[in-house]
């Protein structure tokens, strides 16, 4: 399978048309035309439906194009890093995280660093710690962002100075909005959005189980999420009350939200990540240096 072929699969996947991602390829019809059938055949297996004017994906062409996505993203890094080992003043740095406010003592560090070596990218995938161990695994991330706990035992890590605090997003108009603190019991029958990293199969990791104790089951968890800028939505619906950090949603001025901190309070630190005996960039390891030295002084302060 060449990697080629694979940029003229995801092109036609994203064009809806043989046509159309011939021209964009600058090849003609007939030549794109024979490239995939020598995939499929290559395959074993059917990739497109071919309509008068447009393709679609068959389900086993989906699974390629997922597959083929992640290897032209690994060869593009890879190729970064290289041309980046020339000049350390430049390359490119791959970041997973989660919504947490302490980004922003990354995004300081990514300030400096810029300011001193303009030619360095960051790029930021945003998602729950499941989305980013898995591209992190991949090594289509350079670090991760995770709440604690988490399992480290594939990964080095720094630990940040600030811990999140668990509470819940309300409207203002609501019971719960006249409270200074959430208990177990104001939760206990209403209707609850949750994050994943709430759901069962996480939260023995995550601190809520011993929080909401046997009460856990009983939860009337109507919805989940993953980010919380559409549970902030949904709140302001009239849909329930969600389950998530503090800072991440505008609750000042004129919003029609208010977070409410749980009581007893329930904290989460992060830390960054980084696979163990992973060879980066020199940008990457530039930027691991500069971590290293603002959190470990930080540490010793």
């Amino acid at each position: 399978m060449e990697f080629r072929v694979l940029r003229y699969f995801l092109t036609v996947a994203r064009e809806g048309s043989i046509t159309a991602a011939a021209n964009s390829l600058h090849l003609t019809q007939p030549t794109l035309s024979r490239q995939l059938q020598d995939l499929e055949k290559e395959l074993g297996q059917k990739l497109l439906v071919r309509g008068k004017y447009k393709v679609s994906l068959t389900p086993e062409g989906m699974m390629l194009r997922k597959r083929a996505e992640e290897i032209v993203d690994m060869v593009e890094k890879t190729e970064a890093d290289f041309r980046a080992i020339k000049d350390i003043v430049g390359g490119d740095i791959y970041i997973g995280c989660g919504e947490t406010d302490s980004m922003r003592h990354i995004a300081h560090v990514m300030k400096e660093l810029q300011n001193q070596y303009p030619e360095i990218k960051f790029h930021i995938y945003s998602g729950n710690a499941e989305d980013v161990t898995e591209k992190l695994d991949r090594g289509l991330l350079d670090f991760g962002i995770l709440i604690q706990p988490i399992d480290l035992s594939k990964y080095d890590n720094i630990t940040l100075p600030d811990k999140d605090v668990w509470g819940v997003i309300a409207r203002k108009d609501s019971p719960i909005a006249k409270k200074q603190a959430v208990t177990l019991k104001d939760l206990t029958g209403v209707p609850l959005l949750a994050s994943r990293q709430m759901s069962r199969k996480y939260s023995a990791d995550s601190g809520f189980l011993d929080w909401f104790g046997e009460e856990f089951e009983k939860l009337n968890i109507t919805a989940t999420y993953n980010l919380v800028y559409n549970a902030a939505i949904m709140v302001n619906a009239g849909m329930g009350y969600a389950v998530t950090l503090d800072k991440l949603v505008n609750t000042t001025g004129n919003s029609n939200l208010c977070f409410k901190p749980l009581s007893p309070k329930l904290e989460s630190g992060l830390d960054i990540v980084w696979k163990k005996y992973q060879v980066f960039s020199p940008a990457a390891k530039l930027f691991l240096d500069r971590l290293k030295e603002k959190f470990d002084n930080n540490k010793n302060n």
